[in-house]
C-alpha cells in the first residue's frame, strides 16, 4: 500500500516540533497565492525570500539558532497557529463542487500537462500553457474540484535569459535540486521511494517520483535522473522543449505511460484524464492497454471503454504547431509497445494520421489525442472555430462546423495575480470569499466603487511598479558590467504619475512584438511628450533556436538604449513569473498585438483585469470574444488579412487620439472620470468571465461529469457497451458504402417543406444511422439539422426505406439537402466515427 501523503522532512526540523507546522505550511504551494505567511519568511532570512520566494528553500537554509530563536517567539508561535487553523479550515470545508455536486460520479480528474507553472519556485515551465496548467490547478483546489496534475521534473526546465552588450540574448539553464523545490518524494508506507519503470529500445528507463501540494489538489512528476540510469538517460529530462524529436519523445512516453502508470502506483483510478495539450497523447494508449490486461478484452474494446473518459484541450492555432514523429522513430521507440498492444507500430501510426494507410504521413499527437478521447476543446471561441478548420481533414465531407472541436475560453487565477490593493477593494465590493464562489458576488458593487478609490488604488499601484522598474533596471545593469554611471541613472527611469503601457511575452513573429518599432520616431514622440508622456516597460523571451525573435529583442534593447527614449522605455530581462505579477499589477494598458488568428488565447491581458489595468489588443483569442468599447481598445476589424505597417499605424492612432487624452484628460478633483469608467466597467464585467475559476467550472461541467459518466458506463461489465460500440463501428465501416440516397421529393405548402427521400441502406441495420435535412445556417446562424423519420420499405428497392421530414419554410427549399450519419445512443459522431452520405 503507498502513502503518497507522506513527508519526509530534514532531521533537524523533524527535532522541532513546535515548527513543524511551519514546514507544513513551506511545503504547500498553496502560498503561491495567499501570501499571508510573507512575514515568517522574511525574518528567517529577507534576500533569499525577496529573491526566491521559495519558504521551503528558506526554512531549510536558515541556521537552526535563528529557526530556534522565532520558535521561542510566541508572537511567531501564535501566527503560525493562526495561519495552521486557517489552512485546515480552508481544506476541510467542502467546496463548490462537492456542494453543487455531492452525488457526482467523478473521483478524479488527472490532468496531463508537459509544464505547470505554479510559481517561480518550482521553475518547470516556459511560458502561457504551464501557467495555464498551474492556475486551473489552484483554481481546481479553490473549487474542491478533484483534479490530480502530473508532469515532469526538469533538471533545469526553461532557460533564464540574459543580453550581451549588444542586446543579444544568451540561455542559461541552472540547476533544479530537487531537495530544494518545494516538493517531496512519494513513498511506500514502508518508507521505499515510488519508482515507475518504461521501457526504452534494449534498456529499462526509471522513474523517481514526486509529489507538490497545492492546496486540496496535488501535483505528481517523474524525473529520470535515477542512479540507475545510464547518464544520457538521467539527462532525458533535463530541459523543457529542449533536444531534437527523439528526446522529445521519450520526454512525450515519459509523461503519458509512465503517468498512467504513477497513478496506477498510487493507486488513483481517475475516471478522467484531461491532456493538455498533445504532448501527453500516449496516455490514451497506456489507459487502454491496462483496461485490457485488467479485463480481459482486446485493445480495441478497451479502447472504445477508455476514449469515453478522456478529454483533449488544443492550444495551438496552425497545423505545423503539432508535434510529429517520423514513422521510423515512432517504430524505433514504440514498436515493441505497439506489437504488446495487439495492434503493431502500423495500428499505432494509423491512430495519429490523417491518411491511416500513407507509410510516410508521421504520427501527430493531436490527432492521437483525438481520435482516443471523448471531447475536445480549443482555448477560446475564435480558437475553437479555427482548430475547426485545422483538423477537418480527419472529418472528410463533414461540414467544418460541425467538425467535433469545441471550445472553454481560458481563464487566470485572480488570487495568484490580483495586489494587495486590488485585493482591498474587491474584498470591499464582493466579500472575501468571491473567488471561491461559482461568480463573484456583487460585481455590480464594484461598479459603485467610488472613482476616487479606483484612482488612488492605481496610483498606488503604478508608483509602486515605478519603484520596481528602477530598483530590477539597476541590478540588470549592474550585472551586466555597465558604468556605474548607468546604473545610478536606473533610478531616474520612469514616472509615478506617467500613462505607463506594458508588452511581455514571449518574443515571436506572429506575436509582433515590434509592431511600435515600425515609426520609431513617432514612437518617441509618443513617449516624451512634455505634457502627456508616455512609458513603456518590456520583457520577453525568443526561444534559444529562435533567430528572428532574439533579432526583435536586440532591436528593441537598442531603441532602448536611446538617450532621449532612457527615461520612457525600459525592457526588462529574465521575463518569468515573479517579473508578470508586477507587470500586470502596475501596467495602465496592456498591449497584445498578435497577427490574428494566432494567438489561441493569450492570458497575459487577463492578469490585468483585476488590478484595474485595461487592455489594447488585436482582436484575436480572448479579446475578440471579451472587447466592447466600454472595457478597453481593439486593434483591427476582426479580418485575418492584417498588414503590419497598416496595424502599426492604426496603433499610433489609437494611442494619440483615444489612450492617451483619456488618462490625462482630469476633473477639478485630479480623477480622469473617463478613464476610470473604463477600469470599473473592465474589472466588473471581465474578471470573473475571464477567470480560472469559470473555466474550471466549465470544464468540470461541461467536460468532466459526462465523460465520469460515460466512462462508467462503458467501463461496467467488463467493458460491455465499449464492446458493443467497437462492433456497432466495425460493422457499419464495413458495409457504409452501399448506402445511397435516391430522389428526394419535396412540397411546400401552408408555410412548410414537406421532405421525402428514398435511402438505400444495404446491409446497414437501420437504427444503426439517422437519416436528417441539413442546412448550413438556420436564422441564428448555426446550422439546422431535422430528423427524418422512417416510413415504409421501398417494395422495389430491397434495403431501402422512405423518410420523410417537414420543417418550416423560413429558408428555400435548395437550403435543405438530405444526408446518412452514423447513429448509436452512446457513440460520439462523427469523434468516433465520421462517415457520412451525401446525395449524389
Amino acid at each position: 500500500m503507498l502513502s503518497p501523503m507522506r513527508r519526509v522532512l530534514p532531521d533537524d526540523l523533524e527535532s522541532l516540533e513546535e515548527l513543524s507546522d511551519l514546514a507544513n505550511l513551506a511545503l504547500d504551494l498553496r502560498w503561491s497565492w495567499r501570501l499571508w505567511n510573507d512575514p515568517i519568511w522574511t525574518q528567517l532570512d529577507p534576500e533569499l525570500w525577496a529573491r526566491t520566494h521559495n519558504p521551503w528553500l528558506v526554512l531549510q537554509t536558515a541556521s537552526m539558532a535563528r529557526i530556534e530563536q522565532l520558535a521561542r517567539d510566541p508572537r511567531l508561535r501564535a501566527y503560525v497557529d493562526a495561519l495552521v487553523r486557517v489552512q485546515r479550515e480552508a481544506l476541510g470545508m467542502p467546496g463548490w463542487f462537492r456542494q453543487a455536486h455531492p452525488d457526482a460520479p467523478l473521483g478524479h480528474v488527472a490532468y496531463f500537462s508537459m509544464e505547470f507553472g505554479l510559481g517561480e519556485a518550482l521553475p518547470i515551465y516556459s511560458g502561457g500553457l504551464g501557467i495555464l496548467a498551474g492556475d486551473l490547478l489552484k483554481s481546481a483546489s479553490d473549487l474542491d474540484v478533484p483534479v490530480v496534475g502530473v508532469g515532469l521534473l526538469y533538471q533545469q526546465g526553461y532557460f533564464r535569459q540574459l543580453l550581451d552588450a549588444d542586446g543579444g540574448q544568451r540561455a542559461l539553464y541552472p540547476y533544479n535540486d530537487p531537495g530544494q523545490l518545494q516538493i517531496t518524494q512519494v513513498r511506500t508506507e514502508r518508507g521505499d521511494c515510488l519508482r515507475i519503470a518504461i521501457e526504452l529500445p534494449g534498456r529499462r528507463l526509471w522513474l523517481r517520483t514526486w509529489q507538490a501540494e497545492v492546496g486540496r489538489v496535488r501535483l505528481y512528476l517523474l524525473d529520470s535522473n535515477d542512479p540507475a540510469n545510464a547518464p544520457a538517460d538521467r539527462g532525458l529530462l533535463a530541459e523543457l522543449y529542449g533536444g531534437g524529436p527523439e528526446v522529445r519523445l521519450q520526454q512525450e512516453m515519459v509523461l503519458g505511460i509512465g503517468g498512467w502508470r504513477l497513478l496506477r502506483g498510487l493507486g488513483i483510478r481517475p475516471e478522467v484524464c484531461h491532456l493538455n495539450e498533445g504532448h501527453a497523447a500516449l496516455v490514451v494508449l497506456e489507459r487502454a492497454r491496462t483496461f485490457a490486461e485488467d479485463e480481459g478484452v482486446p485493445f480495441a474494446t478497451a479502447l472504445a471503454a477508455t476514449r469515453a473518459g478522456n478529454v483533449f484541450t488544443t492550444h495551438t492555432p496552425v497545423p505545423a504547431g503539432f508535434d510529429r514523429f517520423h514513422p521510423g522513430l515512432v517504430r524505433h521507440y514504440l514498436g515493441a509497445y505497439a506489437d504488446g498492444l495487439g495492434i503493431g507500430t502500423g495500428g499505432l501510426l494509423a491512430l495519429g494520421r490523417e491518411r491511416p494507410d500513407d507509410p510516410d504521413e508521421p504520427l501527430n499527437m493531436a490527432y492521437l489525442a483525438i481520435r482516443g478521447s471523448n471531447a475536445v476543446n480549443g482555448v477560446s471561441r475564435l480558437h475553437g472555430a479555427v482548430s475547426r478548420r485545422i483538423f477537418a481533414g480527419l472529418f472528410p465531407r463533414w461540414p467544418v462546423a460541425e467538425v467535433p472541436v469545441g471550445h472553454v475560453t481560458n481563464g487566470v487565477h485572480i488570487p495568484s495575480w490580483e495586489s494587495a490593493e486590488a485585493d482591498d477593494l474587491w474584498t470591499r465590493a464582493c466579500g472575501p470569499q468571491r473567488w471561491q464562489q461559482p461568480v463573484p458576488g456583487g460585481d455590480g458593487d464594484l461598479r459603485a466603487t467610488p472613482e476616487a478609490g479606483v484612482w488612488a488604488m492605481r496610483a498606488t499601484l503604478r508608483r509602486d511598479l515605478v519603484g520596481y522598474v528602477r530598483e530590477r533596471l539597476a541590478s540588470q545593469l549592474a550585472a551586466a558590467g555597465a558604468p556605474p554611471e548607468d546604473v545610478q541613472s536606473a533610478g531616474s527611469v520612469f514616472e509615478p504619475g506617467t500613462l505607463t503601457l506594458g508588452f511581455a511575452r514571449r518574443f515571436a513573429t506572429y506575436k509582433r512584438p515590434n509592431l511600435l518599432l515600425q515609426d520609431p520616431e513617432r514612437l518617441v514622440r509618443l513617449l516624451t511628450d512634455p505634457r502627456r508622456p508616455v512609458q513603456l516597460v518590456l520583457a520577453g523571451k525568443a526561444h534559444p533556436h529562435d533567430l528572428p525573435g532574439q533579432a526583435m529583442i536586440r532591436a528593441w534593447v537598442e531603441f532602448v538604449r536611446r538617450p532621449e527614449v532612457r527615461a520612457h522605455a525600459v525592457f526588462l530581462t529574465d521575463y518569468d513569473m515573479q517579473v508578470a505579477e508586477r507587470l500586470v499589477q502596475g501596467v495602465d494598458v496592456w498591449l497584445n498585438i498578435p497577427r490574428r488568428p494566432m494567438e489561441a488565447s493569450g492570458t497575459s491581458g487577463m492578469k490585468v483585469l483585476a488590478n484595474g489595468g485595461l487592455n489594447l489588443s488585436t482582436l484575436d483569442g480572448w479579446w475578440d470574444e471579451a472587447y466592447a468599447p466600454e472595457v478597453g481598445w481593439a486593434l483591427g476589424d476582426g479580418r485575418e488579412d492584417d498588414s503590419d505597417a497598416a496595424d502599426a499605424a492604426a496603433l499610433f492612432r489609437l494611442l494619440e487620439e483615444q489612450v492617451v487624452p483619456a488618462f490625462y484628460e482630469r476633473g477639478s478633483d485630479g480623477v480622469p472620470a473617463r478613464w476610470v469608467t473604463l477600469v470599473r466597467e473592465s474589472m466588473a464585467r471581465l474578471t470573473p468571465q475571464f477567470s480560472s475559476n469559470r473555466m474550471v467550472r466549465d470544464y468540470t461541467e461541461r467536460h468532466y461529469l459526462p465523460a465520469a459518466r460515460a466512462y462508467r458506463r462503458r467501463a461496467a461489465e467488463g467493458g460491455a457497451l465499449g464492446a458493443a460500440i467497437e462492433r456497432w463501428r466495425h460493422d457499419l465501416a464495413a458495409h457504409w458504402d452501399g448506402i445511397r440516397i435516391d430522389g428526394v421529393v419535396v412540397e411546400t405548402t401552408a408555410g412548410h417543406h414537406r421532405f421525402q427521400a428514398r435511402v438505400q441502406l444495404g446491409a446497414v441495420a437501420a437504427d444503426s444511422v439517422r437519416v436528417e435535412l441539413y442546412a448550413e445556417t438556420a436564422v441564428d446562424g448555426q446550422p439546422e439539422r431535422c430528423a427524418m423519420e422512417r416510413g415504409e420499405p421501398v417494395a422495389e428497392m430491397p434495403g431501402a426505406w422512405t423518410y420523410r421530414a417537414e420543417v418550416p419554410a423560413v429558408q428555400p427549399v435548395a437550403a435543405y439537402t438530405a444526408r446518412v450519419v452514423p447513429h448509436h445512443p452512446d457513440a460520439i459522431v462523427p469523434l468516433e466515427l465520421a462517415a457520412i452520405v451525401w446525395p449524389r
